[in-house]
Order: C-alpha cells, then sequence, then structure tokens
C-alpha cells in the first residue's frame, strides 16, 4: 500500500482525480475525487470509497443509493497523478439516475442530452 501511495502526486488539498470505468465494457462511468484514506478503504474493502467534495468526508459509492462499485483493478497514471478504477458497477453510476456521468454531448454546436435516465434519481435516494 504505501508504495502505491508513495507513487502518487496529490494535489494541495490532498487529492487525485480518479475515473471510474466498468471493467467488461471499458464505458467510462464517472469522475470523483480521492484521498488517502479512501484509497486505502477501498483496497481494503474491494469495495469503491471516494472523497466528497461538498461533504467534506468520505464518500462510499453507493452507500445511500445501493448503486456501489465493486473494485476489480486500480490502476495508475504515467505520472501518478490520477486513478483509473476498473469498477464492476451495481446499477446505475450516475446521481441523475442515467448509467454513466456523461450523457450531455456537444452536437452541431448544441448541447444535447444523449441519455435517458434508468432509475428515477428520488427512488435512488430515499
Amino acid at each position: 500500500m504505501s508504495e502505491l501511495l508513495d507513487r502518487l502526486t496529490f494535489d494541495a488539498n490532498g487529492l487525485i482525480p480518479a475515473i471510474a470505468q466498468q471493467h467488461d465494457t471499458g464505458e467510462v462511468l464517472m469522475l470523483a475525487w480521492m484521498n488517502r484514506d479512501s484509497i486505502e478503504e477501498t483496497i481494503r474493502t474491494g469495495h469503491v470509497c471516494y472523497w466528497s467534495r461538498s461533504r467534506q468526508r468520505l464518500w462510499r459509492k453507493g452507500e445511500s443509493s445501493g448503486q456501489e462499485q465493486k473494485l476489480v483493478e486500480l490502476r495508475l497514471d504515467c505520472d501518478g497523478d490520477t486513478l483509473l478504477l476498473l469498477v464492476d458497477q451495481k446499477g446505475v453510476a450516475c446521481h441523475t439516475g442515467r448509467h454513466n456521468c456523461f450523457f450531455i454531448a456537444l452536437r452541431d454546436g448544441k448541447l444535447v442530452e444523449i441519455a435517458d435516465p434508468l432509475v428515477d434519481p428520488e427512488l435512488l435516494y430515499k
């Protein structure tokens, strides 16, 4: 664990961006932030834990929605300043009820929603 943490470059707030990608399809699901504690917990438990910048606390993916991410593999980029998490996503990854967070595309100069919610967000966060 210390070898991994020593290779990482955290920002001034002690955070590093983490991209979550579905391990078997390659679909990019979301980007979130991690700190040392969330990385350690993720590796220890096998369930992805992020740092919530808005709540200023650890955020265990799926803790309120049930839409968990199981870690399959953790990778770091060549500079050690970004993580790639290959995950097995249970349900939807986005708080809007969509499978991933990248559902707004720029097409012909206009922003277009290219995916509908699969789950009502009200049901995810009762």
